[in-house]
Order: structure tokens, then C-alpha cells, then sequence
């Protein structure tokens, strides 16, 4: 065909986030590191999934109008990095667009090749191999070494595609760590998955995602019409941890304390949940840490786009403004206690094992009425969606602090003045953060060489900061030698932040082990942190 109309055009997106719903657990298992929190598929399911739903409830076949509703829903629901770089590589098709009601061949190659080019406008410092160097190489063959104003529209994207896969297939190549471990970039993988989709519904087949569960299904329809947030359901696989610790009643407590409409089902392995929430994020969050998502989907039921957009503009003064408020992410009850402790207005439930959204982080910032406000997103794999907040919301005085750990950004906090001044404040807490070492405690989900280090499936790993030291069988092994790995002669205060799995006689030792063996101050909380049995900071 020579040209795509809105329908089909709809289709092609519908089809995109379809197959990449279907393959995100595939594209989670090509984590570089072997640890329970491969969420870029996840993410990028969930983003993806954000935007084709906002175009397709336009109702419209106007593609400009469906590109501008693809692209917002986009930029709100992104999550990760790899989920932001998505949002920022379709806001580059939707400009390209422009106004057109048809898209040839020769449309879609500029349309791509300015997703490529504002993607990497929006990262501070781009990666090779990576999802933007599959983008970039991808859009430029595509345009350059074909004729696509003289190609039909599928053959374009079977020509774009293919070099996609050519481009992934060198990831390897231009980042040693996938090459040692054995994979592809997971971002690249992802985005290929999408553009396969589309495709297929140009050639007539459209993509359907796997049907939630009917029992789940039919608890939303009782009783969303009558009731306000997100519609969330999903599908988990427990894993083995999971299924010694899971039961129907400890979900469902949790749950209930962030929803209503609460419907917990666990057939041996499987658990099906539904649920109404303002915050669908910590309840993802909640769930995951018992195994892997099979199936997820997000509903809002109240056009809570729209309103997140007109509460930006005017958000509502409940409480006199005051000059600073703090903002924070953080999985477990411990930590989220920690942070108000430490004076954080809101904590946002997330970590590595579910990133936020954007939305998340504009839905946190329009509760706070102060004139400037501080986010400590406490992950790298958080920060772009913070600062893809902070220009939506570019009317307040939004700053994101880099702080890539949990110990990080309890230090920053630590030296939050509220009596200081904005600059001085950020250059108190920056410096903090550049005086922390990190190192955290988990345990591996597969077999594999990371640099040099056998791992095996089991193992309880030590890392610090981007490298693994350490994987061994015993955890207490491992965090004592990851100790040891991050102590020196400067070193004065060590922060020990205990997960939901450790032990008081682990988190005894271990405190024992540091005061006996080192002149340092310990700094022990409880911090009920799923995944990770230990976080450590140094300072």
C-alpha cells in the first residue's frame, strides 16, 4: 500500500503494544546483571501500553490528533529509562506528522528519523548500544540507503526493521558488558518488538495481547463504574522465594491499605489480582516482589490525564505554601518511614523492582504547595522520568537531585537545611550524595559471567556500586566480604538498611561483624526493602 490512513494507523499501535506485552518477560531476561528486578520490558509494556490507550480513546481517525494523544500518554506514563527514551523517540514521530491525514513510506522514514534525533536530544549523556543507537542506525539506513518515497509502506518497515535487528544484533559490540554476558540490548530488543507489531498489522494481522483472566475481568466490570483511580489487574507467576512466602491474606492486607475492590485469586502457581487504586504503581510494587508479572493492565477511570494537566496549572492550595518540600522514592514500609523521618513531604513507592511513571512523579508534585521542591529519585533508572516531570510541570521550581542509591539519598536528606537557600542546598546535598558508597545484597535468577566472576543460580551476590564482588551460597559470606570490599581508612559511618528477608540474627551479625572488625559508626534501619537483603552506605 502506498498510504496509511488513521484506522490503520491505530491498528499499528494497537498491534506494537500488544506484541511487546506479549514478549516483555522475555525482554526482562536480558538483564545484564542476574538479579529479580529485569524490569525493562516491564517498563516499557507499561509506557507503551499508556500511550496507545490515550490515542485510542480519542475516537478520532485523524492521525495528528492520534499522534498528539499517543505522544502525551506517552510522556506521562513513561518508566525507566528505556521508557522515557520510547516517550521521547514517538514525540519525535507525532512533530514529524504534523498535520497529514496519510502516512507513506517516505513519512514515517522522517517521522522515525526524528524520533531518533529529539531521543538523543533528551538524554544528558547518550550511550552507544543501546535503544538509541538502534534508532539512530535504524532511522538513517532507512532513510538514506533505501528510496522511500518509491517503496510501499510494509516494505518500508520490513527494510526499517531489519536494519533494527542489524543495529541490536551489534549492541554487544559496542558495550563489552552485554557481550560477556551474552545479550543484546534489552531497550533496543523492546523497541524492535514494537515496530514487529506494527508491521504485522500492516500485512493484515493484528497483534491481540493475552486475555486477562476472565474471573478479574468480570470483578472490574461489578464495580469500576462507580468508583474513582486505576483499574489494575495482572496475572503473576510466583517464583520459589514467592512461593514459600505468598498467601491470599497478606496480599489483600497490604492492598487494602492503598485500594478498594480487592480480588485476590491463587491457582497453585499463579495469582490473579484486581484492584482499584489511586497509586497502581505500589501496588505493582507489592505484588512483584513475590515473582514475575505474566499479564498487566491499567485502566483509568477518571481521565486522570487531563486532570493531572489542569491541577499543573493551578494546583490546589490545601495548606499555606511553605519554601521547601522533598520528594523521594523508596520500596518498603521501613524506608517510606525513614524518608518522613528525615523530612520528605511525599515518598513515591518504587525502586528498582518497579520503576514510578512520570505521572507518578507530577500526581506527587501537585499534592505539595511549596515554592521549591527537591526529588530524590534514589535510582539511575529513575531519574529521567523525574526530570521528564519536572518539564512538565516547567511553571514550578522543580529540581531533580542525581541521587542513584537509597543511602544517597537519605545522606542528601541528611543535609537538606530549610533555612539554607535553594543553591546552597543544592550544592550541600549534590556533594553528599558524590561522598557515598553504595553497596547492596541480593541474590542471582540465573546462571551467568559477569567480568570474570562465576555465578550460579541461588547465589547470594554483593555489589558495589555497577560491579558484582562477590556470589557465593551463604548471604552472611557475601555481605561481610562486600563489607570488606567497600571499607578503608576513611571511611567513619556505615549505613546498614535491613530488607524483608533478613533475619535479626543476620542483621546482628552483620552489625557485630562491622564494629569488631572496623573503627566506624553503624547506622542500623529497618528498611523492609523487598529484593535486596542488605543496602549499605559508606561515608
Amino acid at each position: 500500500m502506498k498510504t496509511v490512513n488513521g484506522q490503520l494507523f491505530k491498528q499499528m499501535l494497537q498491534s506494537g503494544a500488544a506484541n511487546l506485552s506479549n514478549h516483555h518477560a522475555e525482554i526482562d531476561a536480558l538483564n545484564v546483571f542476574p538479579v529479580p528486578d529485569g524490569d525493562t520490558g516491564t517498563n516499557m509494556s507499561m509506557t507503551f501500553t499508556s500511550g496507545v490507550k490515550d490515542a485510542l480513546s480519542t475516537g478520532s481517525e485523524d492521525i495528528p490528533v492520534i499522534a498528539k494523544a499517543l505522544s502525551k500518554g506517552l510522556l506521562m506514563g513513561a518508566r525507566g529509562n528505556s521508557g522515557v527514551i520510547t516517550s521521547q523517540i514517538f514525540r519525535g514521530v507525532y512533530q514529524s506528522i504534523g498535520s497529514k491525514q496519510t502516512l507513506n513510506a517516505a513519512d514515517f522514514a522522517a517521522a522515525f528519523a526524528k524520533g531518533s534525533e529529539v531521543a538523543y536530544k533528551a538524554v544528558m549523556k547518550p550511550v552507544e548500544g543501546t535503544i538509541l543507537t538502534v534508532i539512530r542506525e535504524a532511522s538513517y539506513y532507512a532513510e538514506h540507503l533505501v528510496q522511500p518515497e518509491e517503496m510501499e509502506v510494509e516494505d518500508w518497515f520490513a527494510t526499517f526493521i531489519e536494519y533494527a535487528k542489524e543495529s541490536l544484533n551489534t549492541t554487544p559490540d559496542l558495550l563489552p558488558v552485554l557481550k560477556e554476558v551474552g545479550v543484546v540490548d534489552s531497550g533496543g530488543a523492546g523497541l524492535l518488538v514494537i515496530l514487529e507489531g506494527m508491521h504485522s498489522a500492516l500485512l493484515g494481522n493484528v497483534i491481540e495481547a493475552k486475555d486477562v483472566d476472565a474471573s478479574a475481568s468480570q470483578a472490574a466490570m461489578d464495580v469500576e463504574n462507580d468508583e474513582f483511580g486505576y483499574c489494575t489487574e495482572f496475572i503473576l507467576r510466583l517464583s520459589e522465594r514467592g512461593m514459600n512466602s505468598f498467601t491470599e491474606d497478606k496480599l489483600k492486607r497490604k492492598l487494602s491499605q492503598i485500594g478498594e475492590s480487592i480480588v485476590v485469586v491463587q491457582d497453585e502457581e499463579l495469582v490473579k489480582v484486581h484492584v482499584h487504586t489511586l497509586t497502581p504503581g505500589e501496588a505493582l510494587n507489592l505484588a512483584q516482589r513475590y515473582g514475575e508479572f505474566i499479564k498487566l493492565k491499567i485502566e483509568n477511570m477518571q481521565e486522570q490525564h487531563s486532570t493531572l494537566q489542569a491541577e499543573a496549572a493551578a494546583p490546589e492550595k490545601k495548606e499555606p505554601e511553605k519554601e521547601y518540600a522533598l520528594i523521594a522514592v523508596a520500596a518498603g514500609e521501613g524506608l517510606t518511614n525513614l524518608f518522613k523521618e528525615y523530612r520528605c513531604d511525599v515518598v513515591i513507592s518504587g525502586g528498582q523492582t518497579m520503576n514510578p511513571s512520570t505521572e507518578d512523579f507530577v500526581a506527587a508534585i501537585n499534592k505539595l504547595n511549596a515554592k521549591h521542591i527537591f526529588v530524590l529519585p534514589n535510582n539511575s533508572n529513575i531519574i529521567l522520568a523525574a526530570q521528564q516531570a519536572a518539564v512538565v510541570l516547567d511553571e514550578r521550581d522543580i529540581h531533580v537531585l542525581p541521587s542513584k542509591s537509597i543511602p544517597q539519598g537519605l545522606s542528601a536528606c541528611l543535609m537538606f537545611n530549610p533555612e539554607a537557600s535553594v543553591d546552597d542546598n543544592i550544592e550541600e546535598m549534590t556533594e553528599a550524595i558524590k561522598h557515598v558508597k553504595t553497596g547492596q545484597v541480593t541474590y542471582a535468577i540465573k546462571d551467568t559471567t559477569y567480568e570474570g566472576l562465576e555465578i550460579k543460580e541461588g547465589d547470594y551476590m554483593g555489589m558495589f556500586e555497577k560491579s558484582i564482588i562477590v556470589a557465593v551460597p551463604n548471604k552472611m559470606a557475601a555481605v561481610k566480604a562486600l563489607v570488606d570490599q567497600m571499607m578503608d581508612e576513611d571511611a567513619e559511618i556505615v549505613t546498614v538498611v535491613a530488607g524483608e528477608d533478613a533475619t535479626s540474627e543476620e542483621i546482628d551479625a552483620l552489625v557485630a561483624y562491622i564494629e569488631e572488625n572496623y573503627d566506624a559508626e553503624v547506622d542500623l534501619h529497618q528498611g523492609d526493602q523487598p529484593v535486596y537483603s542488605f543496602v549499605l552506605g559508606v561515608e
